[in-house]
């Protein structure tokens, strides 16, 4: 601290705000890093296709099956009377329904989310698909 030469015995307090500044540029990078993780369920490893991404009206209900053969909606697990449920809800929202298998999943799993989700009247399905590598 510095001392006021006008003014005896008054002190002149300076605030260094650097410290404060790469506290937060440290933040924000760890928010910037954490948040993509934080937005995915659960990883399966999806066949690849060159189909084209198609254009979304809504928010669109996405169904994991993994290769164990476990069912997520986002992180939720759920069974096949929990996804009635949730197909219930979808039919009647009108909304799609993305099915991301796992390549390793069993397809009579798959075959039978489908027509459980066609059952229950919902008119949008789609099955998610992973891009062909890109060719050099």
């Amino acid at each position: 601290m510095a001392l006021n030469g006008s003014k005896k015995g008054r002190y002149l307090a300076d605030i260094n705000v650097t410290p404060l500044v790469d506290v937060v540029l440290v933040l924000l990078i760890i928010f910037m890093i954490t948040a993509p993780m934080m937005t995915r369920g659960v990883s399966v490893n999806l066949p690849q296709t060159k189909a084209g991404e198609l254009p979304r009206l809504k928010e669109p209900l996405v169904v994991t099956i993994t290769q164990t053969g476990d069912i997520y909606i986002g992180r939720e697990k759920v069974g096949l009377k929990g996804l009635k449920a949730r197909f219930y809800q979808a039919a009647r929202s009108k909304s799609e329904v993305f099915i991301e298998a796992d390549r390793q999943a069993h397809y009579g799993l798959v075959a039978r989310v489908l027509a459980l989700a066609r059952a229950l009247g919902i008119e949008e399905v789609g099955l998610v698909t992973a891009p062909p590598p890109a060719k050099r």
